[in-house]
């Protein structure tokens, strides 16, 4: 078991205890949740939905699967797996409950409600059974799991075999120049932006921060296979700005 009352882990800038990361993650969902998806399209102008339909062009869904997605939230990448499938099953899990609330009044969400679960739960500690799911995916949250590598095992586990893995998430761009004028736009756009729309410029200020403490596509791609998936490959997305994982349980 993992002392958390001696390790630390980044949030945003700071350094903090392990055992606090947790909740200050939910501190910030719980904040922004009612306004999460505006800010979505207007901090990505709307390209985060380009790479949310990339994601499940490479993922190619099919008739029947069973898909967990964690740190699901309002459902965007559940709702997309459904249609894409014709017919299947998701269960969306988030570690805040606000943003489960959210998603379950969406329109998508009372089309496919026989279709969906949504449970409140830790990406470090799944409530699944090993061998229970056809894939896994999650989306710009695994940057905010305190231990990473611990969510990277849990896929696995709960993962039938032959099961898929998928991570989008924010990554780094190759060429630093260009990665200075993301950052420029990241850390002067985006907090005020937060500001104007969900009244809440800290909470995106973090958000941008975080994406600046996670490691890079060739680093993350040796976590993915440290968690025993194989062929696992990445895709960058916008040049980087975000990136694909993908892995399978072989």
């Amino acid at each position: 078991m993992t002392d958390d009352t001696s390790k630390t882990t980044h949030f945003g800038r700071e350094t903090i205890p392990e055992g606090e990361k947790a909740g200050r993650v939910q501190g910030v969902f719980n904040s922004v949740a009612s306004k999460y998806d505006i800010m979505n399209d207007v901090m990505s102008v709307g390209i985060h939905r380009v790479w949310k339909d990339a994601m499940m062009d490479w993922l190619a869904p099919r008739p029947g699967q069973k898909l967990l997605d964690v740190a699901g939230g309002t459902g965007d990448i559940s709702f997309r797996f459904l249609k894409r499938a014709g017919h299947g099953h998701a269960t969306v899990l988030d570690l805040t409950t606000p943003m489960l609330v959210e998603g379950r009044k969406r329109a998508e969400a009372a089309q496919m409600a026989e279709s969906l679960d949504w449970v409140t739960g830790d990406a470090m500690n799944l409530p699944f059974e090993a061998n229970t799911f056809d894939v896994y995916t999650i989306s710009f949250g695994i940057r905010n799991v305190t231990r990473p590598q611990e969510a990277l095992n849990e896929a696995y586990r709960v993962l039938k075999p032959g099961g898929r893995l998928m991570v989008l998430e924010f990554s780094q761009l190759p060429n630093d120049g260009l990665q200075k004028l993301y950052d420029l736009y990241s850390f002067n756009v985006i907090p005020r932006m937060g500001q104007l729309i969900a009244n809440d410029r800290d909470s995106y200020q973090y958000l941008v921060e975080s994406i600046r403490n996670f490691p890079d596509q060739e680093t993350f791609l040796g976590m993915v296979r440290s968690a025993g998936f194989g062929n696992a490959k990445y895709r960058n997305l916008s040049m980087g700005i975000a990136a694909l994982h993908s892995g399978w349980k072989i």
